[in-house]
């Protein structure tokens, strides 16, 4: 099927599915300002940077946004984003919302609410249409399954719970241990064994980070120097080879997926303006 065909299917304009998509753009072109005058390399990632490459644009079924950074990037960019963010818009981490539990942070529109199918927002502070910032970092594969099996438990607690506001302090208490002591234990290892990467860690592999639940691996030569590509009408960073860089995460990237079995994460959507 050609782009036309799909959105005339998916997300022809003015359906909801467009608009979401067309506020998580405003999302991303504010973030995008805040990273260039802050001089803050960013990149488009996951389904986001197969949309640029496959559609110029969303994957028209897509329901999401994902841009990744370095960590030590990203740290800066939490840095900066509370005075930098216009009023529309909010910052969504474990700093600025008690039950928010992943390790990466999100960029939330005040200007609708949206819940997800799997659950896990329903008791998050914002709850508007988003987009995900995801640090990654350099660390072997084994080391990052370690972590996300570190903190596994959170989801199962709030999946199955019954008590919600005990389900609070549960997973806080996990993601406290991880965040304040796990994660820097193992990071001050590393910071002892990377000067030995050439030996280590051959091939430089950098992934998501830690307790963030995706080990796919990416390699620093496939994504430097960043380069751009067309995405709804912008220009926005992307992998030096991204070609490369998708084959390595999700083989044939340009082959389309079975129209009839897609499954999407928004379960209820509406606009305040």
């Amino acid at each position: 099927m050609t782009n036309e065909e799909l959105r005339k299917r998916f997300n022809p304009d003015g359906s909801l599915l467009r608009r979401q998509q067309m506020r998580m753009l405003e999302i991303l072109v504010e973030v995008d300002k805040i990273c260039k005058k802050h001089d803050i390399p960013y990149w488009l990632s996951s389904g986001t940077l197969i949309g640029a490459f496959r559609h110029n644009g969303f994957i028209p079924w897509d329901d999401d946004l994902d841009i990744e950074m370095l960590r030590k990037d990203y740290l800066r960019l939490l840095q900066v984003l509370p005075d930098e963010l216009p009023d529309w818009l909010a910052l969504q981490n474990d700093k600025t919302d008690p039950a928010y539990f992943f390790f990466f942070t999100k960029i939330r529109d005040r200007r609708s609410r949206m819940l997800e199918q799997n659950g896990y927002d329903r008791m998050w502070k914002e709850q508007g249409i988003f987009i995900d910032i995801l640090p990654v970092e350099q660390h072997p594969i084994w080391l990052h399954k370690l972590t996300e099996k570190s903190v596994g438990h959170m989801y199962k607690i709030w999946r199955t719970s019954t008590d919600d506001q005990k389900a609070i302090k549960k997973v806080r208490r996990i993601f406290d241990l991880n965040n304040k002591v796990f994660f820097p234990c193992l990071r001050g290892l590393l910071g002892i064994l990377l000067p030995l990467s050439s030996f280590l860690f051959p091939r430089k592999t950098i992934t998501s980070g830690m307790g963030i639940p995706f080990h796919n691996p990416r390699y620093a030569k496939e994504i430097f120097p960043l380069t751009t590509h067309e995405f709804e009408g912008y220009e926005f960073p992307v992998p030096k080879d991204a070609d490369a860089h998708l084959r390595h995460l999700y083989g044939d990237y340009m082959q389309l997926p079975d129209l009839n079995k897609l499954s999407l994460h928004v379960g209820e959507l509406e606009f305040f303006t």
